[in-house]
Order: structure tokens, then C-alpha cells, then sequence
């Protein structure tokens, strides 16, 4: 073997050895984790902060790693084309391209591209000083070679940006893949998806509505809204006069207790009205995310929610809110409410008020909840008509059973996944 021909094969050799480099390196910064760099460069890591600055401009960095790849690609071939030419005459260019095609493809894109999934964190912040050099040795190439690109595709790379999913996006995604994955547990998904949620629903979505609320007559006798008060689970109660709907006050129990004389009965000249605070009346056009700073600025944990009209449709607290991001919260004076009853069968029986987005969580459906809040409101809208018990309707893969209906209200519903009723009819 000549010392010329040596020197070519080690030639060869080193172009496959830096075309491996550019495939890992492309590999490990599409997929390190932002997140984690962006950590490790808080925590003083000089290559993590080297990484983010390479990030940050995608283009010229995989306009970098693409043309140096290509560069060494083809010079090897060339290379090696050449030397299989003068030992096999004609025939050395099959040989070239088979030869040159196994070794490109095993060692200089599988092998390092594998290596570098596996732990693309740690592989980026190894070749960041490196690549940082070559991307700025490439430059002038890379900026010649993005000005023909745009002159080609013109506005649909200007627009490119607008397709990009959101930041709640990508982290929605993110958490359901880890969940899928088995890395992050369902409670900890629907704690973090309801964080996210927050900017998207109302308070209309998670208030008590007024057929539900519990509120007290300013009008009846002392003694008789003492005994209603003290009896109730809340410690706080709407005060309305004259009709339901006129709220004059929100009392809550603990400035009555306080201000209650210690005798067994209450005159009949106590003033309730002086010990409630005014009404704090919100829009049900309201977020979540705004209701919930707009509680902590105000230091309350109660407000009413109006409709356009000015009319009073229910009552949010601070603890409604944080359920959707917890659960549900319950306490010692909490009444049971078995809303959702999941049956030995598989089916599951559920109160038509309760809301969609719970029986969700609770059973890791995916029922839509963008026309209705309630599950008994789904099937009014899907059914176009006010259902009778019996009647049974099949929509979103579940079948919804009518057992009761109060007036023009449905008040039970058994749900049944179809995949749960296949699976009967299938015979063992």
C-alpha cells in the first residue's frame, strides 16, 4: 500500500468520523430539552448557556450542520470513488458507492444519531464549543445559502412562525406524552392540565348556579336566619331582600358568631344587614385566570356572577377555582355528594348538573365540553330535544340512558362507554 493511497483512506476515514459529529450534533440539539438547559444555565453551566445561544438561531445553526455534512458526505465519496477507480478500473464505482454507502449509513448517521437520543442533553453540551466554531466558520455560507431559500418560498416562511403550536400548547403536550409514557401520574397530569386550563374557561364553567345556591331572606326573623346560618356547610352566605335575585349583602359566619349576645334567643331588632359586606359581582365572561388574580387582589374568597342583563346566574369561589386545579376539596362540614357512580358493570351513573369537565377527570374520558357544562346539558344539545326517561341516545362513543328527569331538568343519566358494551356481546 502507497503512502498516497494511506494518506487518502485516513482522509477518508477522518471525513466519516466528522460526518458522524454533524449527524449526533443534529440529533442532540433538536432533541435536548430547552427546559433543562435553560436550568443548568441559571445554575452558572457555561456550555448549557452555549447551547441556548446556538438554539436561539435555528437556521444558521442547522444551515451549519447540514452543509458541513453534506460537504464531508460528498468529499468522502469522492474520495473514496477515485480510490476504488485506480485499484478496480470501471467497476470501482459500484464498489465506491456500496462501500461508501454502508459506512455513511451505519457509522455516520444510525450509530451516532442512536448514541445521541439516548442522552441528547449530555451530547449537546459536549460538542457545543466545537459546533459554536464551525457555525461561525460557516456563516458567510449559511446566510447565502437562507437568502436563496427565502427568495424560493418568498412569504411562506415569513408566515412560517404563525403555525408554531402556543407555549400551553407544547407543555399540554408535553405533560399527556409523559403521562402516556408512564412519567407523570394522572393526578399530577390533571393538576398541571388544569393550571393550564385556566386562561381558557370561565366562571361559568366551575360557579354554583343559582338553583343550587344557598342563600338567606334579610327579611325573616332574627332568630329563624341565625338557625338557617349556623345550619348551613358555608361560611358564607348570600343576603337578598325583597326577591332572590336582589343580592343586598354576602355575610359571613364568623361576623355573626362574633357579634351574637350570649343569651339563647336573638332580639328581634338585629341588624343582619350591618354585619354583611357588599356584593362583589363579576361578569360570567370572566376567566379563571383573571377571577383568580383578581381574588387575591382583593383578598376575598366569594363574588357573584352576572349575565349580560345584570341578572345573578350563580355564586364562584376562590375554592371552586383551585379545584380545577386539585381536585375536589373537601372538608369536615362538607355534604357527601355521590354525583358519580361508577357500577360493577361498567357503566356509570352520574347526576345530569354534574360537569362535564368532572366526570372527565374522574374517568379519564375525553367527553367535549365547548356547548355544554353540564353532561346532562351535552345530551340536550346533541338530542335537539328535552328528553324523557328512557329514552337513550349514542354520540362521542358512549351511549347516555335517561333515568330521571325533573320537569324540563334531567336529573340522572347512566353512561356507557360502547367499547364496554362490544366487549358484552363479544362471546368468551
Amino acid at each position: 500500500m502507497t503512502i498516497e493511497l494511506t494518506i487518502t483512506l485516513a482522509v477518508i476515514l477522518l471525513l466519516l468520523v466528522l460526518s458522524a459529529f454533524f449527524s449526533g450534533s443534529e440529533t442532540a440539539f433538536t432533541a435536548a430539552s430547552r427546559a433543562r438547559m435553560h436550568a443548568l444555565e441559571k445554575d452558572g453551566d457555561k456550555r448549557a448557556a452555549l447551547v441556548n445561544r446556538l438554539v436561539s438561531t435555528p437556521e444558521r445553526l442547522i444551515g451549519a450542520i447540514l452543509i458541513g455534512n453534506n460537504l464531508v458526505n460528498i468529499l468522502a465519496s469522492a474520495l473514496a470513488t477515485s480510490v476504488f477507480l485506480g485499484l478496480f478500473g470501471s467497476a470501482g464505482v459500484a464498489y465506491a458507492t456500496l462501500a461508501m454507502t454502508a459506512l455513511v449509513v451505519v457509522f455516520s448517521e444510525v450509530l451516532p444519531k442512536t448514541y445521541a437520543i439516548t442522552s441528547p442533553d449530555r451530547v449537546a453540551m459536549a460538542v457545543a464549543p466545537l459546533l459554536r466554531f464551525i457555525v461561525t466558520l460557516l456563516s458567510p455560507l449559511t446566510s447565502a445559502v437562507q437568502l436563496v431559500v427565502r427568495a424560493i418560498l418568498g412569504h411562506s416562511v415569513e408566515g412560517a412562525s404563525e403555525r408554531l403550536v402556543s407555549a400551553h400548547e407544547e407543555l399540554r403536550g408535553a405533560i399527556d406524552l409523559h403521562h402516556q409514557e408512564g412519567g407523570v401520574v394522572k393526578h399530577d397530569r390533571d393538576m398541571l392540565g388544569g393550571i393550564l386550563d385556566l386562561r381558557e374557561l370561565e366562571v361559568t364553567d366551575v360557579m354554583v348556579h343559582r338553583t343550587k345556591m344557598q342563600s338567606v331572606n334579610a327579611d325573616d326573623p332574627p332568630q329563624k336566619l341565625v338557625d338557617e346560618i349556623l345550619k348551613s356547610p358555608y361560611s358564607r352566605l348570600p343576603v337578598w331582600k325583597d326577591e332572590p335575585e336582589n343580592i343586598v349583602g354576602v355575610l359571613h359566619v364568623k361576623d355573626l358568631l362574633r357579634e351574637l349576645p350570649r343569651e339563647e334567643t336573638v332580639s328581634d331588632d338585629f341588624d343582619f344587614l350591618e354585619l354583611a359586606s357588599d356584593p362583589w359581582f363579576v361578569p360570567e365572561t370572566t376567566s379563571l385566570k383573571n377571577q383568580l388574580n383578581a381574588f387575591l387582589k382583593r383578598k376575598t374568597h366569594f363574588a357573584l356572577v352576572v349575565d349580560e342583563y345584570g341578572e345573578v346566574m350563580g355564586l364562584v369561589t376562590l375554592e371552586d377555582i383551585l379545584e380545577e386545579i386539585v381536585g375536589q376539596i373537601a372538608d369536615e362540614h362538607d355534604v357527601p355528594d355521590a354525583a358519580i357512580r361508577p357500577q360493577a358493570d361498567g357503566t356509570v351513573n352520574v347526576d345530569g348538573t354534574v360537569p362535564i369537565r368532572d366526570i372527565n377527570r374522574r374517568m379519564d374520558w375525553d367527553l367535549p365540553d365547548d356547548e355544554a357544562t353540564t353532561i346532562a346539558g351535552l345530551v340536550i344539545h346533541e338530542a335537539q330535544t328535552i328528553p324523557e326517561p328512557g329514552q337513550a341516545f349514542t354520540f362521542y362513543g358512549f351511549r347516555f340512558e335517561i333515568l330521571r328527569k325533573q320537569r324540563n331538568q334531567v336529573t340522572a343519566l347512566r353512561v356507557t362507554p360502547l367499547d364496554r358494551i362490544v366487549n358484552q356481546r363479544v362471546p368468551a
